[in-house]
């Protein structure tokens, strides 16, 4: 360690003054079509960047002289040219790309904090491009990180390889980042899924297993990264329009209303850029009548994004984004004697009588300002400042509820790339998170953070090895410390693009302050504080292999994980004695959050990516086993699997395009769930998932309209306990770009 050190103080040196120049020109395929997010960069080095939806980059500064430039893109042939940059000049270089379904995401962001061009993670990785989430219209992103192999959606808290499971508003195992920055919630830890416009997200990175040697907290189980569309150079205006309608409940005893549920909304969006500033503003709104009883939702958002190139080596971006909602909530459905049960033993669509009225308003916005120097193409730094705020009110009658919470937080690091084998990371982060709540009263946390981590490549294997180390301080006590190391290493099989890949890392997560101190009431029952509670802990490994392509028309990838985790958080029943007077013990079960759980989920995880019509059919299977186990203290009964993962998870994409118009489908299955929290006191009714999505498009030229018919059967199925998933729902799309 000592001597990547050394080196990076040498290159933290003055430097002496180098000729510079600029590498600019456009990226196609081969119909003469523009690829935008194609990157163009100079590999193992700081220099790299992307193409505008014009195909256009921009690379600077760049030595002058030969350098060797590498043009990638999702969906096709990476090429390698030698270029010649003329001093205090620019040169002008266009490159044509070949349509390859089968290639690899050519940039890894995620699990590492330094773009790696090229090199395959030493952990798994997906990504999901910006082609993904227009076909498949959706209005928010989790719908299509739904999608993505070994990710399962639970009424909207995210699984990746079935590391959260389920605990209705408290806490996520995976940490969402936006442009790179936390923005888990203050107080609960939770994700807003619907923080950001989906039409403002370049792609979306996912780290499959523990992320905290980089991250810290709530990087246990995985990473989710979204990347927002950069601004580029011109007037570009962008309108997005929706509408839909919800299927209505498959038996005329399940109606809850004469008409049909509808949906509908629009964003705008509006960019200028130059070479030196560029700013973009979105706005939009949707509306919703939901597909149950006391289900109408209404959402308003705005966002913004700037950059400024304020030297040729220096550039600062801005964004931010503030959202609404207010929608009614049907905490749960009827049960016989609940409702107008009209002789049913349950009714899906409707809610009881007495959780009428209950609704909720959620407001949520962030700020974050970050800059990025290169000081020359073997050293960068990169500073970044943030603020999340979140506010919700609920209404639940005869009581309400609210909390409002901030997360502050601000990083330093520093890349650096010694030679062209190896590359260091250094860093620091610092958090601040406060909430003033009814129900989580008026609490602060404080984290800080040091990490590092080396990448160097050995012959053709590359090592990565890093650790960091997490204080963390509840209310301004003393501080405990969390150290989270992680070593991988990638090994190419073949020249075709087989890699084998193997990792073992720590994760954590810190309790939230909604967890150490919520006092509420669910299903009846008091829900007490436990501020003793402690950080989870879990060793995450992977075996993982993927394949060159084969026959010319498949690539399979596949990994063996297996994570053993320590002091998980979980619901307890528990009894306290509460005696009126000494001679008349009573005993009252209350709920209570508490470190009661040692936890193993082990499982493959295995997609093939199939191309039998290279330019028109492409397809994707995918499967997750799951096996888990729970061992909870002092209670030899609980053992048993983990409560809410499924043991099989399935997905099956295809898509068929042809000129102008293309058509598409997703199926996903999922096995029972042979557990749940709470069993006896909710309703356990649930069945398997058995889902398909239907999907067509057309576009030409600025316009592109887009069907979809979501869960197209109409399967009537639960993810969590008295909450029926989303029926049957056709949606048209329609967007416009100048």
């Amino acid at each position: 360690m000592h001597r990547a050190i050394t080196a990076l103080l040498l290159l933290v040196a003055p430097l002496p003054a180098v000729a510079q120049g600029v590498l600019r020109g456009t990226v196609r395929d081969t119909h003469g079509v523009p690829i935008q997010a194609a990157i163009v960069g100079v590999p193992n080095t700081t220099l790299y960047t992307q193409t505008d939806p014009q195909g256009r980059y921009r690379l600077t500064p760049l030595p002058a002289g030969d350098i060797r430039v590498r043009v990638a893109a999702i969906g096709y042939l990476p090429i390698a040219a030698s270029v010649s940059v003329p001093a205090a000049d620019s040169a002008i270089a266009d490159f044509t790309l070949e349509p390859s379904p089968l290639e690899l995401p050519p940039l890894d962001v995620v699990s590492t904090k330094v773009a790696r061009f090229g090199d395959r993670p030493a952990t798994s990785v997906v990504q999901i491009p910006a082609r993904d989430i227009d076909q498949r219209a959706v209005n928010t992103v989790d719908e299509a990180v739904d999608k993505a192999a070994g990710i399962q959606m639970l009424n909207g808290q995210i699984n990746i390889r079935g590391s959260t499971g389920y605990v209705q508003g408290l806490n996520s195992r995976v940490l969402l980042l936006v442009d790179g920055v936390p923005m888990n919630q203050g107080d609960r830890g939770g994700i807003n899924w619907d923080l950001l416009p989906v039409d403002q997200i370049e792609r979306v990175d996912i780290l499959k297993g523990a992320g905290s040697s980089l991250y810290g907290s709530a990087a246990l189980g995985g990473v989710v990264n979204l990347t927002t569309r950069d601004v580029p150079d011109g007037l570009h205006v962008r309108v997005r329009l929706t509408a839909g309608a919800y299927g209505n409940p498959p038996h005329a005893v399940w109606r809850f209303r004469d008409g049909t549920g509808l949906e509908g909304g629009g964003d705008v969006s509006g960019s200028y850029g130059t070479a030196t500033f560029g700013g973009r503003f979105a706005a939009g709104a949707r509306h919703s009548d939901g597909y149950r009883e006391q289900d109408d939702g209404d959402h308003w958002q705005i966002a913004g994004r700037a950059r400024w190139q304020a030297a040729p080596r220096t550039r600062v971006d801005m964004s931010g984004a503030w959202a609404v909602d207010h929608y009614d909530v049907p905490l749960a459905w009827c049960r016989q004697g609940e409702c107008d049960d009209r002789g049913q033993s349950f009714q899906p669509f409707k809610v009881p009588t007495a959780s009428l009225g209950a609704w909720t308003d959620s407001r949520k916005g962030y700020i974050a300002v970050q800059a990025r120097t290169v000081v020359s193409e073997r050293f960068a730094w990169q500073a970044r400042a943030s603020w999340f705020r979140t506010n919700f009110f609920d209404q639940r009658p005869p009581i309400s509820e609210f909390g409002v919470a901030n997360r502050f937080g601000a990083e330093f690091r520093a890349e650096a790339h010694p030679d062209s084998t190896r590359t260091v990371l250094v860093g620091g982060e610092v958090t601040f998170s406060d909430v003033t709540s009814d129900i989580f009263e008026n609490h602060s946390q404080s984290e800080f953070a040091a990490y590092g981590e080396s990448d160097q490549a050995v012959g053709v294997v590359r090592f990565n090895v890093g650790a960091r180390i997490d204080f963390l301080a509840v209310d301004g006590g003393s501080l405990s410390a969390v150290v989270s190391p992680r070593f991988g290493v990638t090994m190419p099989t073949d020249h075709s693009g087989g890699v084998l890949r193997a990792s073992i890392g720590r994760g954590f997560r810190a309790p939230t302050m909604a967890e150490r101190f919520v006092h509420t009431f669910a299903e009846g029952l008091e829900v007490i504080p436990n501020p003793n509670l402690r950080p989870e802990t879990a060793w995450s490994t992977e075996l993982g292999y993927t394949t060159a392509p084969l026959f010319r028309m498949l690539r399979l990838d596949a990994a063996l994980f297996w994570t053993e985790a320590r002091e998980m958080i979980e619901p307890r029943l528990i009894l306290i004695e509460e005696s009126p007077n000494d001679s008349i013990p009573n005993l009252v079960p209350k709920i209570q959050l508490q470190n009661v759980t040692r936890a193993r989920i082990a499982g493959l995880d295995a997609a093939i990516l199939a191309a039998p019509i290279p330019d028109r059919l492409i397809a994707t299977l995918s499967y997750t086993y799951l096996s888990t186990r729970r061992q909870v203290a002092g209670d030899t009964a609980a053992a048993g699997p983990l409560a809410f993962r499924p043991r099989h998870l399935v997905t099956l994409s295809g898509d068929y395009s042809l000129g102008a118009f293309g058509v598409g489908a997703d199926f996903r299955y999922a096995s029972r769930v042979e557990r749940i929290e709470l069993e006896g006191f909710v309703d356990s009714r649930r069945v398997p998932v058995r889902v398909l999505d239907l999907r067509a498009g057309w576009k030409q030229g600025p316009v592109e309209l887009r069907l979809l018919a979501a869960n197209v059967l109409n399967y009537m199925y639960n993810l969590v306990p008295q909450t029926l998933a989303p029926v049957r729902t056709v949606t048209v799309t329609a967007v416009w770009s100048h």
